[in-house]
């Protein structure tokens, strides 16, 4: 296992530094540990447990697709949404009008669901394919629906909407084990 680990941090460490040079080493260190580790984990995870398991390294440390990095990478886009802004400031109701911004409220809202199915059957690709699904949402209502632009009153729900879909995202990779990095 500790050579197993040891290469993906080796892999995730070469992936990240065609990616991003702009972080700092300890910045750097960081995502290249959540990366790695949480590749391994949530390719592991996210596999019904009754299938064929095939490994694949490219598969595992890809940005797309129903992986640990694209997961990450979701939820640390999401958060640089929130740059000078404290989403625990934000007030007002969350107004649904648009049909994007409904199919994002409706899918955090079967947040609990996917935690009762892992729950009841110690599934936990249940977990991850929701996770992958809210992503996926998420990124649809962020092409269809402005957020910073928009204004007042549209801009605090529609934060406060991303704000719920980076504590869910979060929230789902803890539980899993998978660290997050903003």
């Amino acid at each position: 296992l500790k050579d197993l680990l040891d290469e993906a941090v080796e892999r995730a460490d070469k992936l990240i530094s065609e990616r991003s040079q702009e972080l700092t080493v300890e910045e750097k260190a960081a995502v290249v540990e959540a990366v790695a580790i949480g590749s391994v984990k949530y390719s592991d995870l996210s596999k019904n447990r009754t299938t064929d398991y095939v490994f694949d390294w490219d598969n595992m440390l890809t940005f797309e697709g129903n992986t640990a990095p694209y997961m990450q990478y979701a939820y640390t886009r999401i958060c640089s949404i929130f740059a000078g802004i404290d989403a625990d400031q934000l007030t007002g109701d969350i107004v649904l009008t648009e049909d994007k911004e409904r199919a994002l409220a409706v899918k955090l809202l079967q947040f609990e669901e996917a935690l009762n199915g892992v729950a009841k059957d110690g599934m936990p690709h249940i977990l991850c394919q929701y996770l992958y699904e809210l992503a996926g949402t998420f990124s649809s209502f962020y092409e269809a629906c402005p957020i910073l632009n928009a204004e007042e009153s549209v801009k605090n729900s529609r934060l406060r909407l991303a704000a719920l879909t980076a504590k869910t995202l979060k929230q789902g990779l803890d539980l899993l084990g998978i660290k997050t990095v903003e």
